[in-house]
């Protein structure tokens, strides 16, 4: 049994079953077999169905925004974006996926060669919970553009969602059992790995679920794509527009509650203007507002568990312990359930949880530098290699420390990190290995074949 639990209130939403071994290998028997048929579609019948996908995310963006917000926590305002940009996805994949997939003729001794890109079959993805429904687009659209099926393992706690998404891509009109959706638990991942239906696997989740999705893939000789973990570094540098830094900081920080591999975690800041832009930041943070994610006023919600804000209280203690500063938030109010307040942390050291690990949900962790030079390479020091971002009015300074020496999948100046349909997505070290989004994207799961005619 699989039951959503309300994180704003701790009462239980509703119970699914899930699903038992032998519906499980059913399910997978029934999207193999529907891929034969679906492969041999055009791009064109493709592009029909996921425009229709797209149209259908758009007319119930409200509703699924409400279902984020009682079954994780997200506030309506971001949920309804977070649909929007689903929406946009199924559109730029739908308009490009031939462009990314089309023949590459190669000149060789032969009288005709050339790259064509096809499908490799059914790919499961082991989705999280906290961008329930673009998590899962990103990877479907281009999944099922390039002719490939789908089955989902989502994250426990967003069964409605799940199943909402299985929902719009039957009635956008993709053939019977092309997508599925699997109630499961963790535990029942491998089976399904190792069914010799399964062509590939991609995650997106905590390091640990990475290393042992790719162990188990790796075990079978199935190509895994890998999104984890990250705890980007925004730097903030002496000559930065410090209002416009602090505001972006703050937003990229609170994005989701927090609750974001790309949001902004470790802010580095010049010292020499370290006092001010901490005032900045805090006047800024301590503005947003906390409350019911159905509330459109609300700004930041209740983080998806229980057990994660005790684990981010955690983390914020063990850095108090070790010498960190609060100067903002890092108490937990009785009765507020799974509440976290907006958290600012300062004198972040090496050391500390809020140094070395990923603090999933609204914790900042100011560390000041002496100079540009010290500041890169606090920026670079940490396991992860997901996003960061530079703060300059000197561009082309910035853009060359972006380009080539801040150590991240997706490098930004003057603006927070996000993943962009038209650009790829993923990252380096922990962070995980693969690209999703742009034509990188689509051609992580075909077999790039080379065709050699005499």
């Amino acid at each position: 049994m699989t039951e959503s639990i309300n994180p704003t209130t701790g009462k239980p939403n509703k119970s699914y079953s899930s699903h038992t071994k032998i519906e499980i290998d059913d399910k997978v028997d029934q999207t193999y077999n529907a891929w034969d048929s679906w492969r041999q579609t055009s791009f064109a019948e493709r592009s029909v169905m996921m425009r229709n996908a797209g149209r259908a995310l758009r007319n119930r963006k409200d509703e699924l925004a409400n279902l984020m917000a009682i079954e994780m926590g997200k506030p309506l305002k971001g949920g309804v974006a977070e649909i929007e940009k689903c929406a946009d996805a199924c559109s730029f994949y739908a308009d490009n996926a031939k462009r990314f997939l089309r023949d590459e003729p190669v000149k060789t001794d032969a009288g005709k060669s050339y790259i064509s890109y096809q499908p490799l079959g059914v790919i499961l993805a082991v989705m999280p919970w906290n961008f329930p429904f673009w998590q899962v687009f990103r990877f479907l659209a281009p999944c099922l553009m390039a002719g490939n099926c789908g089955i989902l393992k989502h994250a426990s706690n967003v069964p409605g969602c799940a199943l909402a998404i299985e929902d719009i891509i039957k009635k956008a009109g993709f053939p019977p059992f092309v997508f599925q959706t699997l109630l499961i638990d963790s535990k029942s991942v491998n089976a399904v790995i190792e069914n010799s239906k399964i062509s590939a696997v991609t995650l997106t989740g905590s390091v640990e679920a990475g290393k042992k999705i790719a162990e188990k893939a790796g075990s079978v000789l199935k190509k895994t794509v890998l999104e984890l973990g990250g705890s980007d570094a925004y730097i903030v540098l002496e000559d930065a527009d410090l209002d416009l830094a602090a505001e972006t900081c703050v937003n990229s920080r609170l994005i989701n509650s927090g609750q974001s591999c790309i949001a902004a975690k470790r802010f580095i800041v010049m010292e020499k203007v370290g006092k001010k832009f901490i005032e900045l930041f805090k006047d800024k943070m301590s503005a947003k507002v906390v409350g019911d994610p159905l509330n459109d006023k609300t700004d930041v919600g209740p983080l998806a568990r229980l057990d994660l804000r005790d684990e981010l209280h955690k983390q914020v203690e063990g850095s108090i312990q070790k010498g960190a500063i609060c100067i903002l938030g890092g108490k937990i109010e009785p009765g507020t359930h799974a509440f976290y307040p907006p958290t600012i942390l300062t004198n972040v050291k090496k050391g500390m949880p809020a140094y070395d690990e990923e603090l999933f949900g609204p914790v900042a962790s100011i560390i000041l530098a002496m100079n540009e030079n010290e500041a890169i390479n606090i920026a670079n020091d940490t396991v992860f290699g997901l996003g960061a971002a530079i703060f300059s009015r000197d561009i082309v300074k910035a853009e060359e420390i972006a380009a080539k020496r801040l150590q991240a999948g997706s490098c930004f100046v003057n603006s927070l990190v996000k993943s962009d349909p038209r650009l790829p997505f993923g990252g380096i070290k922990n962070s995980g290995y693969g690209r999703e989004l742009a034509a990188f994207g689509i051609r992580e799961f075909v077999n790039i074949k080379t065709v050699y005619v005499k």
